[in-house]
């Protein structure tokens, strides 16, 4: 098929995510032939750096020797069994090592697909362990500003990014939202990096107050990324265990961009010395391969679950793919390449590079706040440095950069004013290098 064909047959027959379509009248969707490490390859032969990690889920590289064999190998053996009912090796080992890495007595998973079904598994488990457990009134939740937790209706409901739930309102879920972390402009004069986190006072009075109503309260641990990479330090974390203890609410972390990493420990929650009754992971968890997600919970709310089937305090929850073989099998490669080949040691001179760049950006006139945790970097465009003044959402500043990169040859792919990085984890620096240069030209580029 060539180029152009293949792209009047995508405009004519396919809807892509999160994406006005009238905009590729004039920027025609890229067609990929191909993926090389840190690299993206389109049908001309043109490479672009994929500095967003094709939407935060690719840690070692397109078409990784390693995990192509992993993949191939358990095609030959199996590539998908129904799971109720059954079990697979794979899907055990995994379950297991998670459990092991992560923090806490997290001891259970249950499997799905997608990150959202994940947030959904998890909403309905706490809920339904309070109505087994004697407080049928704790019944809503609780999320922060500017969270974002997927896009089927439940998960929908406990986010606070308007841009995707505004029209939806009418259907979703009763829930509470409290004021969240803006460490950028901070109302109350503080610095993420030496703050106790006083902003918390919104969420624990919201808390204290509605304890007997509340199931759960539901985060974004450190980076709040749709909301434009919104980083916060880790003492509010160590604030919402407390809370949640005292007030007998659950905790739930949804993990699934942060996790696996991104942050440069293996989970965010690490950073804290704190551990969730819910642990929400998707994305990396494959290598950017398959759909997988996976919920982690404690032995003691699983056996408020675990009783005779007349009972009916089974959890009834499926889906078609949970447990997928093929994917489960990735994600154990994935464990054994972050352990074999020392991915987490090895970033830190990754880290330092996008500190050393920080000037950089700082110094231009449109940046108001270049913030970083682990390999996630941001760079915040604003109208006003003094005041913070956010760009105009209509003038679409990032999009534009967007444009730009894309013709220098490297997809980042901005979030409203905010320019980030999110590069697979193996990115080289000499290639980190050249995509932050790509990025400041970028900026300037659409002054």
């Amino acid at each position: 098929m060539t180029k152009d064909e293949l792209i009047r047959l995508d405009r004519r027959h396919v809807w892509h995510p999160c994406t006005q379509e009238k905009d590729h009248e004039l920027l025609p969707p890229i067609p990929i032939s191909k993926g090389e490490g840190v690299h993206l390859i389109d049908v001309d032969g043109r490479r672009y750096i994929d500095g967003v990690s094709s939407w935060w889920v690719n840690l070692f590289g397109h078409s990784h020797p390693r995990l192509n064999r992993a993949l191939q190998e358990q095609a030959g053996r199996v590539a998908q069994h129904i799971f109720a009912g059954f079990t697979h090796e794979p899907a055990v080992e995994l379950a297991q090592r998670l459990c092991q890495l992560a923090p806490g007595d997290l001891n259970k998973v249950f499997f799905a697909d997608n990150g959202s079904a994940a947030v959904e598994i998890a909403l309905k488990m706490s809920f339904q362990f309070w109505q087994q457990s004697g407080l049928p009134d704790k019944v809503r939740f609780v999320s922060i500003s500017e969270g974002y937790h997927g896009e089927t209706v439940g998960a929908l409901s406990v986010g606070g990014c308007d841009l995707y739930r505004q029209i939806y309102k009418p259907i979703l879920l009763d829930t509470f939202q409290a004021q969240g972390p803006d460490c950028f402009r901070c109302p109350y004069g503080k610095h993420r990096d030496s703050c106790d986190a006083e902003c918390f006072e919104h969420l624990e009075r919201l808390v204290t107050e509605r304890q007997d109503e509340i199931a759960a309260v539901i985060v974004e641990p450190l980076i709040q990324g749709a909301a434009g990479m919104r980083i916060y330090p880790p003492a509010y974390l160590r604030k919402l265990r407390k809370l949640c203890d005292a007030c007998s609410v659950h905790y739930i972390a949804d993990e699934i961009a942060v996790g696996f990493g991104r942050t440069g420990r293996m989970f965010a929650n690490e950073h804290a010395g704190v551990a969730p009754d819910f642990m929400c992971l998707s994305k990396g968890i494959t290598g950017g391969y398959l759909p997988l997600s996976t919920v982690l919970t404690r032995d003691e709310i699983y056996e408020v679950f675990y009783d005779d089937y007349a009972s009916l305090k089974a959890f009834l929850h499926s889906h078609s793919y949970t447990g997928n073989a093929l994917a489960c099998a990735l994600a154990v490669e994935v464990l054994d390449i972050f352990e074999e080949e020392r991915i987490l040691e090895r970033l830190e001179p990754k880290m330092a590079l996008l500190d050393a760049s920080a000037s950089t950006f700082e110094n231009m006139p449109e940046v108001g706040e270049v913030r970083r945790c682990g390999m996630v970097a941001a760079v915040e465009m604003v109208q006003d440095k003094t005041r913070k003044t956010p760009f105009p959402w209509q003038q679409r500043r990032g999009y534009q950069v967007y444009q730009k990169a894309l013709d220098m040859g490297a997809l980042l792919r901005p979030l409203g004013n905010v320019v980030y990085f999110m590069p697979p984890l193996t990115i080289e620096e000499d290639t980190l290098e050249e995509l932050i240069d790509i990025a400041y030209r970028a900026i300037v580029a659409v002054r």
